[in-house]
């Protein structure tokens, strides 16, 4: 069984799994509950899973390097292998994936994958690092995918700050991939929607081109239950089980994402594909404030 890291401090007790370097809870102590998903396999079995070096699916299960298909699950594989805890101090713990025989089969780069949870007040960072130690470009992805428990989702409320609107893509679910082509406007009341049963029918809302930096979840009584600062998110992901009766819902910061509907070419060519030049390093991060 994988090793879960515990910090702590006055306000936050947290813990953070080996397997994957998955966020397993944020214990808000002020007011005695549990803010993170619990992984109930009733409605979805993970917390908070790094995905990585893919996010969401790639079309047909196959992606295209150099002209050879490679297989490819939804979010990578990140998720679901031990990590390496190589640093734990009173306020923070680093765990690091390493590129092997393993990953080469379906992922043909070297890489270094390091994530680093912090806590401060009551703030959770969560911090990736990147590197290229091979000798030839790599290409990836990367997103964060932690899901918040709620009362009931019907009534929740989303607030973007100082947003009017924004546009929205969807997934096409016979495709399980985006419908760029078509998006739709999403109108704000004084910044904020609504959710209700309908909200999640085509899957996740996607919010492209950087357009939300930070995104509140107030439950359906108004109690503000988390905020979630993600300043270098290409995309945005706001994700729970159709139909509105799974008690949590998940705010997630991409770099990268899931293909439009019809993509066929190279990886390099990807929507959003970052990509590290030997010996290069890439850093990102987001918080997560728990109770505002």
């Amino acid at each position: 069984m994988a090793q879960m890291r515990v910090l702590e401090n006055e306000e936050l007790k947290i813990q953070v799994s080996d397997e994957g370097a998955e966020l397993c809870s944020v214990y808000d102590k002020r007011k005695d509950r549990e803010a993170l998903w619990t992984a109930d396999p009733l409605y979805w079995a993970r917390h908070a899973p790094v995905l990585f070096p893919f996010v969401g699916k790639v079309n047909g299960g196959y992606y295209t390097y150099e002209g050879k298909k490679y297989p490819m699950g939804q979010h990578g594989f990140a998720r679901d292998r031990r990590f390496e805890c190589v640093e734990l101090g009173e306020s923070h713990v680093t765990h690091r994936l390493k590129s092997d025989e393993e990953s080469w089969k379906v992922y043909p780069f070297d890489f270094v994958l390091e994530i680093t949870h912090k806590i401060e007040g009551n703030c959770v960072t969560v911090e990736w690092k990147v590197e290229n130690p091979g000798k030839k470009r790599m290409y990836f992805s990367i997103g964060g995918h932690p899901g918040f428990c709620v009362t009931q989702q019907t009534g929740c409320t989303l607030v973007f700050d100082g947003q009017e609107s924004l546009e929205r893509v969807s997934i096409n679910l016979e495709a399980a991939a985006v419908d760029a082509e078509h998006p739709e406007i999403l109108k704000l009341d004084n910044g904020a929607c609504s959710v209700d049963a309908h909200t999640f029918d085509k899957d996740a809302l996607i919010f492209d081109h950087g357009q939300v930096k930070k995104v509140s979840l107030v439950d359906s009584d108004g109690t503000k239950l988390v905020t979630m600062r993600c300043p270098d998110a290409l995309s945005v992901g706001i994700w729970a089980p159709a139909g509105g009766e799974a008690p949590f819902i998940c705010l997630e910061p991409w770099i990268g994402r899931c293909d439009n509907m019809g993509f066929d070419g190279e990886l390099k060519d990807k929507f959003d594909e970052q990509s590290l030049q030997p010996g290069e390093c890439f850093r990102s991060s987001y918080d997560i404030l728990i109770g505002e």
